[in-house]
């Protein structure tokens, strides 16, 4: 018995195409969030030199506005990759005063250029390191730990100064801060800035750390599946967080040539502000270091701007809020048509 022949098929009939991933649209979308803060940026400079055009055009002033967020800047790429796994460290800015502190006692300037950098590097890792115990091993929600984190190191600091300022009274640190010291006239602490910003960069697009982080932040239930160890991750992220705070701890040294308890004051929020204009979700799984050092370099100009005006500081803090909150909403528009 002879079976049916089906009808050849004709080319015109329209053949199911599969859909293509979401993941596809991430660089369109990120290049259109960078565009549009670089769009900002540059508004900003507009309205800096037409109000101000002398004083926010001088060369010295440019300098200082990238100097000042140098500090702030390397903090925020390791706040970044932080959120980026869907935590939050909201003792950066006391990690980097008790590392300034300690590292600008008369025990340590004893061993010069060397001890002060080591000292601010290690006191910040070893932060991060009992941030990163208590939160991936020990289970501890990030808000809870890091702001434990924020109360004791802020109290150790006060406890090692006693409320006084330490003077540095080692050269080859003050004499970074000089403008001798700067290169075809960009500051030292720029060029840091800038190394941590391509390293930070390289890190979180072009390696496996990096796309762990993000399948962390993502999901983590699924990335644990996918043969990601995910408490390790979640421990060597507040690791480099805590690195980053003690680099920025020395470029504050250099800046102001003390240590105080009350340096990094507020870090915590002007990184995770910058980290979240930048792009950065605060639920995890996306984000760029390109547009939290954006949103940094946005804040200090900001702030500078103001400042030539002689706009008094709460009407800086007020202007900060705000962008806060128009960022959010903007990320939730977006994350609701995507």
């Amino acid at each position: 018995m002879t079976q049916p022949v089906s009808p050849p098929r004709d080319s015109t009939d329209k053949v199911p195409q599969a859909r293509p991933p979401a993941w596809r649209g991430l660089p369109a979308r990120a290049d259109v969030r960078t565009l549009s803060l670089l769009g900002v940026l540059a508004a900003l400079i507009i309205v800096g030199g037409i109000t101000k055009p002398d004083e926010f055009l001088d060369t010295r002033n440019l300098q200082l506005v990238l100097t000042q967020a140098s500090v702030v800047g390397v903090v925020t790429v390791g706040m970044t990759f932080v959120i980026i796994s869907g935590g939050i460290d909201l003792s950066v800015g006391a990690i980097v005063a008790l590392a300034s502190v300690w590292a600008t006692t008369v025990a340590t300037q004893e061993y010069g250029f060397a001890g002060i950098l080591f000292t601010a590097v290690i006191v910040g890792v070893g932060c991060g390191l009992v941030n990163g115990v208590l939160i991936a091993y020990g289970a501890m929600v990030p808000f809870i730990a890091t702001l434990a984190m924020l109360a004791s190191a802020r109290g150790l600091a006060l406890q090692i100064t006693d409320g006084k300022t330490q003077i540095v009274t080692v050269p080859s640190v003050l004499d970074l801060g000089e403008r001798d010291a700067y290169i075809l006239g960009i500051p030292p602490l720029v060029l840091v800035f800038a190394v941590v910003t391509v390293i930070g960069w390289l890190v979180l697009n072009r390696t496996t750390f990096g796309r762990r982080t993000v399948a962390v932040g993502g999901n983590p239930e699924a990335a644990r599946l996918a043969g990601i160890d995910v408490r390790r991750q979640r421990l060597y992220l507040y690791l480099l967080s805590g690195l980053c705070c003690g680099i920025a701890a020395f470029l504050l040294i250099v800046l102001s040539g003390s240590g105080q308890n009350t340096n990094g004051n507020l870090y915590e929020l002007d990184a995770i502000a910058a980290a979240i204009i930048g792009g950065t979700l605060l639920t995890g799984g996306r984000g760029t270091i390109t547009g939290s050092v954006l949103g940094v370099l946005i804040f200090f100009t900001i702030t500078n701007i103001f400042a030539l005006n002689n706009l008094q500081s709460d009407v800086q803090q007020i202007a900060k809020g705000a962008i806060i909150v128009a960022a959010v909403l903007v990320q939730r528009r977006t994350a609701s048509t995507t």
